[in-house]
């Protein structure tokens, strides 16, 4: 990343003279003065994780009671949108910048460079190569990830279904995110007796032939990855077809036909970005030294009905467990 450390503080330290010279008794509500915060919203793709996401990151001023005028943009999944948003964002007079999920943070990364830019619903974003480290990001970008807990996943889809053996993953070989779990269930597998057999996809209509695709699996765990979440119902009307329970990484999902999951709340996720947006724009806080946040929380989710359609009986104690059903 081209970000100098140097040019973002100075331009901090030049901003806040020039609000302390002009309007000291201005109230912090707002972006200087009488003038609202100025943020641009690139979400990569519409489906509930992210829409939560976005949400809980507006809805953390609004409890603040901050006052932004968000210019919200949405990609619709494709790359090269991502990049034309944000180099649009590069050329407004913005105050911050968010990006929601993977592809959208490293659109947004490589053209805005001179304000702070945060980024949500980010599975790992070392491998993504947006910041130096977890705890140290290095330049202008932090942020939240949606890291989920994988092995207590598959020892979720162990109860549900015991007898499983093949587990299949169908992912889209773009997102840098979606590879990093696939590496993380292979490795969880082992432990629990399970072998993992993928199937890569480049477009959501590709995801019925991929789930075809992967054979006599026992159950199909779904990542946290854009592009087969906005196409579930492809995924979900072939397991249900074929009486293969699916399990999902977050809540959207089952929501989407999946049985279960155990998963992260993406409001809260986005809450918690917006409430690290609040300490840069409000008490100066550096993105460079500001360590990338995750969930602190998994909640079970269940859809019963989605379970009597796939073939499996959920268990009575996951049931009683459940926050969501």
């Amino acid at each position: 990343m081209a970000f100098s450390r140097a040019t973002f503080i100075t331009g901090l330290v030049a901003t806040s003279a020039l609000v302390l010279a002009g309007c000291s008794g201005a109230d912090d509500s707002t972006g200087g003065g009488d003038e609202p915060y100025r943020i641009g919203i690139n979400q990569l793709v519409q489906h509930p994780a992210l829409d939560s996401a976005t949400a809980g990151f507006k809805a953390a001023f609004d409890e603040a009671g901050v006052e932004v005028e968000f210019d919200e943009q949405n990609a619709n999944g494709e790359q090269a949108t991502a990049l034309t948003i944000a180099q649009q964002f590069a050329a407004d007079d913005l105050d911050l910048a968010l990006a929601v999920a993977t592809p959208a943070a490293q659109a947004m990364a490589q053209n805005i460079t001179t304000i702070p830019l945060l980024f949500t619903a980010v599975t790992d974003p070392v491998s993504a190569e947006l910041v130096d480290s977890m705890e140290a990001p290095g330049a202008n970008v932090t942020g939240t990830s949606d890291a989920a807990p994988i092995d207590e996943q598959l020892e979720l889809l162990k109860q549900i279904v015991p007898d499983a053996k093949r587990i299949g993953i169908v992912y889209a070989s773009g997102e840098v995110n979606s590879q990093v779990q696939v590496d993380q269930a292979e490795e969880a597998a082992g432990p629990l007796g399970l072998e993992i057999e993928t199937q890569t996809v480049t477009t959501v209509n590709e995801i019925q032939q991929a789930v075809e695709a992967l054979g006599d699996v026992d159950a199909i765990y779904v990542p946290t990855d854009n592009m087969i979440v906005s196409g579930i119902a492809s995924l979900v009307q072939v397991a249900e077809d074929k009486q293969i329970p699916v399990i999902a990484a977050e809540e959207g999902t089952v929501e989407g036909g999946a049985v279960a999951t155990l998963g992260i709340d993406y409001e809260e996720l986005g809450r918690q970005t917006g409430e690290m947006a609040l300490r840069i724009l409000r008490d100066g806080e550096d993105p460079a030294t500001m360590p990338v946040e995750t969930a602190t929380e998994f909640t079970y989710v269940v859809n019963e009905a989605a379970a009597e359609r796939q073939g499996v009986t959920i268990p009575q104690d996951i049931l009683a467990k459940a926050d969501r059903k």
